[in-house]
């Protein structure tokens, strides 16, 4: 289990991804999405092992997830879903994947095929303006936390395009 500190791109700063015990496992440098449009994720040792960014010229907001400086997925809004946003993971092979639940309020799974593959909810902790993202054995903890990060950056700048 990951724990994210929610609504960090309207401040832009950086900070920690840690696990369920406490312990930093991932840095985000919030910072860089001002300048360039990007986030950049470390290991505790400052060393970049994925980033995301925001494609400008797309229909949909469409976010390409590099890990290891290859892409390894884009996350885009779904065009038509009516009553409930959804967002793909489209990873290259056929093994896409679709958040799906109250994107909002982080209370949502990530499906490939129909099978949960991970968790994101406020539900399992205590600590404020938090929330927990779990992942299921096999699947790439980072493809999740740059998909989940995606898609709060989707979701903050849909807010700030409203107002």
């Amino acid at each position: 289990m990951y724990v994210i500190r929610e609504r960090f791109f309207s401040i832009g700063d950086d900070f920690d991804v840690l696990d369920e015990h406490g312990a930093k496992v991932f840095h985000v440098d919030g910072k860089v999405l001002s300048v360039r449009n990007k986030v950049v994720i470390e290991d505790p040792s400052g060393q970049e092992v994925a980033s995301l960014h925001r494609h400008l010229v797309s229909l949909r907001p469409t976010y390409e997830i590099r890990i290891g400086g290859e892409k390894a997925a884009e996350v885009r809004k779904k065009l038509f879903t009516p009553f409930r946003e959804k967002f793909t993971i489209d990873v290259p092979g056929p093994d896409d994947l679709e958040m799906k639940g109250d994107l909002l309020d982080h209370e949502y799974v990530i499906e490939r095929g129909g099978e949960e593959v991970a968790a994101v909810s406020k539900r399992w902790l205590t600590i404020r303006d938090t929330y927990a993202v779990q992942v299921a054995a096999g699947i790439d903890p980072l493809l999740v936390i740059g998909s989940v990060l995606a898609l709060d950056l989707a979701l903050d700048r849909d807010k700030n395009d409203d107002n």
